[in-house]
């Protein structure tokens, strides 16, 4: 085993003797996770002073806006600082200020119990989530109910406890509460990594069962069809060309609940809301994927393309050829038509993936920056209805241009490409959010171009111009931000989906911009 015992303190006996290296290990360790959560509780407090230091910048600097609004865009603009430090969302920043807050005022014997590392930040969710809907007469009886059932016990454990001692002093009745809950039943989407996504929903928990039931019998029913069909097939009989169950279906319960819950959501019919004249039922899903051009080509052409040669005129036919098949003839703003499925291609640097070995076959990506695997971008790409070429430098990745030139239209195309994110620092909304954003205001003489726009979200478009927060161009679509209080964050436009080459002739480039976020 390991030689631990430069982490011992005086063991008293062998250093390589298990027992003696366990028992100060967990020492170690617990001593190690109690400091981490006195730090935990000091950022919480942290965070709950830079509301206080919100509310005091919206209370000096308010001059006719609400002192709603006046505190909304004070806690922005903190919140967009302090996420240039924490390197999260401000969003997600601002969120956890108001909850630091929330617990500093209306918990203290929770706050206290976390300072002195008796409970930790687990502990404090479960105790500030069920206390919440509490008044302030019974909050002080729950919370010393609360910290002692969490108090050297795991959270998941005390929770349930936790829950029935609100439930106990609630003022208002579960019934009353699940009506008022119901209006922030929603659903949501979160990205996985590897091509993946989780779709998220918040229903009646007499819903969400439902649903998940409904699946596992239909699963369960194509298992045993399934189970059937193989058994069919090794006795010699046909299978039924229109029957349920398939002897090479293989999938597991839970993928073809999985499968099940995509053909029912995207192909099926919401019987509950739809009209005579199936309006509903009509609409069809969309999304809009960019695709390297050579990824379009299938493997096998690929390859040949790869060891043909690695001449630029080979490469380059072929790309054009997939270019021609894929949007002659279309139109971006084609996108909503039959089918409702918008593509773009991305044109890479021809040729020079087998000259560089670099990878020629490189992912999709849907509009935000989330690869996809190959096989679905080219499904999608097959089905489009309409395309957008983007032209790309070979040597930076820069996008130079797209197909079909119309003022404003094409303008708003090329940003759309360069600006496939909000332009904020720590931002990452997908490009339908956006609004373009003129970095010196047309007011003010700012021209209409791709020199002086950029894509926000509505939240940071606000934030830009509502408070003291302020962006610089500094060519190729790189902005400078800074903040109130003097910091700077360089933010560059997102690559897009395609690979570039190093020219070996090429000068460095000169870094004389603040670091990014």
């Amino acid at each position: 085993m390991a030689d631990l015992s430069g982490a011992v303190r005086d063991p008293g006996a062998e250093p390589t003797d298990p027992s003696v290296v366990l028992t100060a290990l967990v020492t170690g360790l617990e001593a190690t996770e109690a400091a981490i959560i006195r730090l935990h509780a000091l950022r919480e407090a942290q965070l709950a002073v830079a509301q206080d230091v919100a509310a005091a910048i919206a209370a000096s600097e308010r001059s006719g806006s609400t002192p709603g609004a006046a505190a909304e865009l004070a806690a922005r603009s903190v919140a967009a600082q302090i996420a240039g430090v924490l390197h999260m969302s401000d969003r997600v920043v601002q969120a956890r200020m108001a909850r630091a807050a929330d617990l500093m005022a209306r918990f203290p014997a929770t706050m206290q119990a976390f300072t002195d590392a008796r409970i930790n930040a687990a502990h404090v969710r479960v105790i500030q989530d069920a206390g919440a809907r509490l008044d302030e007469t019974v909050r002080a009886e729950f919370e010393q109910i609360a910290v002692e059932a969490c108090a050297g016990e795991t959270p998941h454990r005390a929770k349930r406890i936790v829950e029935r001692v609100a439930e106990r002093l609630a003022p208002r009745s579960l019934t009353d509460r699940h009506r008022d809950a119901q209006e922030d039943r929603r659903v949501w989407r979160e990205d996985l990594g590897d091509g993946q996504k989780a779709l998220g929903l918040i229903h009646s928990a007499a819903i969400v069962d439902g649903i998940y039931d409904r699946l596992t019998q239909q699963a369960r029913a194509v298992t045993v069809a399934n189970t059937q069909a193989a058994k069919d097939a090794a006795g010699g009989v046909d299978p039924d060309p229109g029957g349920l169950g398939d002897p090479d279906d293989d999938r597991t319960m839970d993928q073809l609940r999985a499968d099940l819950c995509a053909d029912t959501l995207l192909t099926g019919a919401a019987s509950g809301h739809d009209t005579t004249a199936g309006l509903l039922s009509a609409i069809q899903a969309r999304v809009e994927v960019t695709v390297p051009v050579l990824t379009l080509l299938a493997p096998d052409a690929t390859d040949a393309a790869d060891a043909g040669t690695s001449d630029t005129s080979d490469t380059s036919d072929a790309a054009d050829a997939a270019d021609t098949a894929g949007a002659a003839g279309t139109d971006g703003d084609a996108a909503d038509g039959a089918g409702g499925r918008a593509a773009r291609v991305g044109s890479a640097s021809p040729g020079s993936a087998s000259r560089f070995g670099i990878r020629t076959e490189q992912p999709g990506e849907l509009a935000g920056g989330q690869p996809i695997d190959t096989d679905t971008a080219r499904t999608l790409a097959g089905n489009a209805t309409a395309w957008e070429r983007v032209l790309t430098h070979p040597i930076t990745g820069a996008i130079l241009a797209v197909d079909h030139y119309r003022p404003n239209t094409d303008l708003r195309r090329l940003l759309h490409a360069r600006d496939s994110r909000c332009r904020f620092p720590t931002c990452g909304l997908p490009p339908h959010t956006q609004d373009l954003d003129h970095t010196i205001d047309a007011a003010h003489g700012g021209s209409t171009e791709e020199g002086n726009l950029g894509g926000l979200c509505r939240r940071h478009h606000v934030l830009k111009h509502q408070t003291a927060w302020t962006v610089k161009q500094h060519g190729a679509g790189v902005l400078e931000w800074t903040s109130p209080v003097g910091r700077s964050y360089i933010d560059r436009p997102p690559p897009p989906v395609t690979f570039t080459i190093e020219d070996p002739d090429s000068p460095p480039r000169a870094e004389t911009a603040p670091a990014p976020f």
